[in-house]
C-alpha cells in the first residue's frame, strides 16, 4: 500500500497527515509555525520526520508558489519570502518533495474526497483570516504558468476600500474573510450598533467575527444585518469568478464553515441578487466543505498525483 505524507502550513501551525490510497488519515504530527527562513524548514522536517514513513511528500504553503517549489511572496508568514522550500527541503530529507499553495491544496482534497467528489469544474474558497482559492477546470487542478493560479482573495472589489496585506486596497479578501466579517461588525458597532456584544467584549475593536454566532442564533436584527452585509461580499466575488469561470460548483471553507448555517442563506440570496441574467443560466451550487482543518495537508499528500 502505497503511503502519502502532506504538510500544511498556516499562520500558526503546520498541521502534517499520512493518507493512505483511500484517503484515509493514518497519522498525524503538528507543530508551531516558527518565524525565519532556516527555523521554517527546519521545522517541516521534523514534520516530515514525525510522520515517517511514507513514499511520497508533500507541502502546501500560503503565498505565492512557484512551479520549482521556490515560495516568492508570503505575507502572512514572517521572513521567508523568496525562499526555495522544494529545493532546500529535499536536500535535508534526501527524497523529492512537491510543495503547492495551500488553498489549491485544500481544492484537491475536496475535489478527490470532500464536497466536490464528481466534479469536473469547481471552485475551492478559504474564508480564514484572508482567502485562498483553488480551481478545477477541464478536471484538472490548475496551476497557471507560473503556478500562481487561485488567488482570488485579492481580487480588487473596492479601489478605494481598506489596505491589505498585499501592499492593495479593496481585495476581496478585506471584506469577506473572517477578519473581513470582524471589521464589517466593527464598523457597525462606531455606528451604534450591536451594543451588546460591545459592551460583552470591552470595546469596538476587540469584536471578532465569532462573537457574532450566538446572538445570530438568537435572531438578533443587528447582528443578522451585519451576517446580510457580509454574505452581500461573499457572494460579490462568487459572481465575478462565476462570470470569469462559470464552474459547476462553489466549495466555501476555513474556520466561518463551522456556522455555514449562518451565512449560506445570506450568499445565496445576494448571488442570486448580482449574478449577471441570473433568471436565464443555470447556477452553480454552493456548498461547505467537509474535510474540516486536514484538508489542506490531504491535498498536499497528493501533489504526486495531480501537479503536471
Amino acid at each position: 500500500m502505497t503511503l502519502s505524507a502532506g504538510i500544511d502550513v498556516g499562520g500558526t501551525k503546520c498541521l502534517g497527515v499520512v493518507i493512505d490510497e483511500d484517503g484515509t488519515i493514518v497519522r498525524r504530527s503538528r507543530k508551531p509555525t516558527p518565524h525565519g527562513r532556516t527555523a521554517f524548514v527546519h521545522v517541516l522536517a521534523d514534520v516530515a520526520a514525525e510522520l515517517a514513513p511514507y513514499d511520497t511528500l508533500g507541502v502546501g504553503v500560503p503565498g505565492l508558489v512557484t512551479r520549482g517549489g521556490t515560495l516568492r511572496a508570503a505575507p502572512n508568514l514572517v521572513d521567508v519570502q523568496e525562499l526555495s522550500v522544494g529545493p532546500l527541503l529535499a536536500e535535508r530529507l534526501g527524497h523529492e518533495v512537491r510543495i503547492d499553495n495551500d488553498a489549491t491544496c485544500a481544492c484537491a482534497a475536496e475535489w478527490r474526497h470532500g464536497a466536490g467528489r464528481g466534479q469536473t469544474d469547481m471552485v475551492m474558497v478559504t474564508l480564514g483570516t484572508g482567502i485562498g482559492g483553488g480551481i478545477v477546470a477541464g478536471g484538472q487542478v490548475q496551476r497557471g504558468t507560473n503556478g500562481f493560479a487561485g488567488e482570488i482573495g485579492h481580487m480588487v472589489v473596492d479601489p478605494d476600500g481598506p489596505p491589505c496585506p498585499c501592499g492593495r486596497r479593496g481585495c476581496w479578501e478585506r471584506y469577506a474573510s473572517g477578519s473581513g466579517l470582524a471589521m464589517l461588525a466593527q464598523e457597525a458597532a462606531a455606528n451604534g450598533a450591536l451594543g451588546d456584544i460591545v459592551a460583552a467584549v470591552g470595546g469596538i475593536g476587540a469584536i471578532r467575527g465569532e462573537h457574532l454566532q450566538d446572538a445570530a442564533r438568537d435572531q438578533d436584527d443587528e447582528v443578522l444585518a451585519v451576517i446580510d452585509d457580509y454574505g452581500r461580499w461573499v457572494a460579490l466575488g462568487l459572481v465575478n469568478l462565476t462570470n470569469i469561470l462559470d464552474p459547476g460548483l462553489f466549495v466555501l471553507g476555513g474556520g466561518l464553515a463551522a456556522s455555514a448555517d449562518l451565512y449560506i442563506g445570506p450568499i445565496a440570496t445576494w448571488y442570486r441578487r448580482l449574478l449577471y441574467s441570473a433568471d436565464l443560466r443555470p447556477h452553480p451550487d454552493v456548498v461547505f466543505a467537509t474535510l474540516g482543518e486536514h484538508a489542506g495537508a490531504i491535498g498536499a499528500a497528493l501533489l504526486h498525483e495531480l501537479q503536471h
